[in-house]
């Protein structure tokens, strides 16, 4: 199962949204299962005449006796999660990055514990406009009216201090140096950041690195190289880490996912 994932034409909304997919109940499927694993976007996704089913990091998407559309939300999304079609559906994804979702929705509920919101319906417009995507067969069509979309929902938000924050993770600061500089405590720190990115400074921090991995794999020749330029003491150390975010080796990872995009799947 190929699924082009495609980068927002729109120069406002790259500044929020990684990319987008959609899927269509014709597509051929090589294979109807497939892993997803760690990353900080948010994703939202809805299906059409679909039963999504999460249970056990695992999500199961079903057939539909009803017509209906299944609309849900991502966003702690720090383990490897297995997904299941039992038939392919018409579907459209949206990545979100960091924060992203925040400058299109005056407040969006994070609960601490959980990693998804399901029957996500941000707005009273939102499930009529996304089938209209469905229904669409052109894929020009489809690009255009899912940016004038969310362009339409845009808010004029300022998260300097979070960006920040983030900016500072991604560079080594710690957690409690950054709660210093914000004059809150660590826990406090803790809290906010969860209710606006929606996961926790350390996960965020770990899945960044796991993201850095990736992106060094592209240009480094040995997987001592990878190891060093992200700060892992040692080999087996990075292979420790790396096997918890991934359920399998590096070696076995790399050689199996196609890392390209930001939606990089290992299907079985």
């Amino acid at each position: 199962m190929e699924i082009p994932f495609y980068r927002p034409k729109s120069e406002i909304l790259k500044k929020y949204i990684d990319g987008y997919y959609f899927m269509s109940e014709n597509e051929i499927l090589q294979s109807n299962r497939y892993w997803s694993f760690p990353n900080n976007y948010c994703i939202a996704t809805v299906c059409q005449n679909a039963n999504v089913i999460s249970e056990d990091n695992k999500i199961s998407i079903l057939p539909s006796n009803y017509k209906r559309l299944a609309s849900d939300f991502y966003y702690n999304n720090s383990f490897p999660v297995e997904i299941f079609y039992e038939k392919p559906r018409n579907e459209v994804t949206v990545y979100f990055k960091p924060l992203g979702i925040n400058h299109f929705l005056d407040e969006i509920q994070f609960e601490i514990n959980k990693d998804s919101i399901s029957d996500f319906v941000p707005y009273s417009d939102y499930l009529t406009e996304m089938e209209k995507v469905l229904k669409m067969e052109n894929i020009e069509e489809k690009i255009n009216a899912i940016e004038h979309y969310w362009l339409s929902k845009l808010l004029d938000r300022n998260f300097e201090l979070f960006e920040q924050a983030l900016s500072e993770l991604k560079c080594g600061t710690t957690i409690s140096e950054i709660a210093k500089k914000m004059d809150v405590s660590r826990q406090h720190f803790h809290k906010i950041f969860f209710k606006n990115i929606g996961k926790s400074p350390s996960d965020y921090k770990k899945t960044h690195r796991f993201q850095s991995i990736i992106e060094n794999q592209k240009i480094a020749k040995y997987f001592t190289d990878i190891s060093y330029n992200n700060s892992f003491y040692d080999q087996p150390h990075f292979n420790k880490d790396f096997k918890k975010l991934t359920g399998i080796n590096p070696s076995s990872f790399f050689r199996k996912v196609d890392t390209k995009d930001s939606n990089f799947w290992l299907f079985v």
